[in-house]
């Protein structure tokens, strides 16, 4: 079965830190674009960062250009997002998946709680 698992998510102050991994159950994720998506209650969900398949290229969105950064380790089935200069409203359920998403490949997602 495949699966993606987020970690790394967590209480943290504004200005804070935070990197969350995304683990893939299989290498066939090393082929494909990957990206970081996040929910906050109320919202829709949305794509925070995407990355290609060789990691060559990446794209974000404009709230949070400057402050995350996407990465991947294809050779641990691994994608990244550190996440600095954190704000309030970056308090989300955070995902990762393919882009495009496939709908059974979303996972259980990790928490990031950004407050004083």
């Amino acid at each position: 079965q495949v699966q993606l698992v987020e970690s790394g998510g967590g209480l943290v102050q504004p200005g804070g830190s935070l990197r969350l991994s995304c683990a893939a159950s299989t290498s066939i994720f090393s082929i494909k674009p990957m990206g970081w998506y996040r929910q906050a209650p109320g919202k829709e969900r949305e794509l925070v960062a995407g990355i290609s398949s060789g990691g060559g290229t990446t794209t974000y969105v404009d709230s949070v250009k400057g402050r995350f950064t996407i990465s991947r380790d294809n050779a641990k089935n691994t994608v990244y997002l550190q996440m600095n200069s954190l704000k309030p409203e970056d308090t989300a359920v955070y995902y990762c998946n393919t882009r495009p998403v496939r709908s059974d490949y979303w996972g259980q997602g990790t928490q990031v709680t950004v407050s004083s």
